[in-house]
């Protein structure tokens, strides 16, 4: 079981995302995903969005938001608990990041790109401005098999 941190930035319209396409054997490859990473040991979700946002972009963030849990489960990789965050907030410049390539997308746009599924359930929640929530995500490989909100399942499409 394992414990992440995962930031959507977000400006106007548009969230700064990572396409994941330079690290090897990477569960997240050619996936775009917003920015974050593994808890280092005694931190907060806080501590470890703020060091892993700066670490991935430049970026301090200034003004964020805890928004909500996602619990993944999959047949191949172990349970994670990703913390999810946005910001709007920041002091710095974006710069290289070591994990693939940073970009502004629309948000609109993001559902079309290659992400993972149950991203799209989370990422609706964000822009509905959802109260903070717990949403598990239940996946066999890459398929989404099953998606809970707050205890409730939720159809899939």
């Amino acid at each position: 079981m394992k414990n992440v941190t995962l930031c959507y930035i977000e400006q106007g319209d548009e969230y700064l995302m990572l396409h994941r396409v330079k690290k090897k054997n990477d569960v997240n490859h050619d996936k775009w995903i917003g920015v974050g990473g593994k808890f280092e040991e005694g931190e907060s979700p806080e501590d470890c969005i703020l060091r892993e946002t700066l670490e991935e972009t430049g970026l301090t963030l200034t003004d964020f938001r805890y928004r909500g849990l996602v619990t993944f489960v999959n047949t191949i990789y172990e349970t994670e608990y990703m913390h999810l965050f946005t910001a709007s907030g920041w002091t710095g410049e974006i710069g290289e990041c070591s994990e693939g390539r940073l970009e502004w997308v629309k948000k609109s746009h993001v559902p079309q790109l290659p992400i993972w599924e149950g991203d799209k359930i989370f990422l609706r929640l964000l822009a509905e401005e959802a109260p903070f929530f717990s949403l598990k995500l239940c996946y066999d490989g890459d398929r989404l098999t099953g998606a809970v909100l707050n205890g409730q399942p939720l159809p899939l499409e």
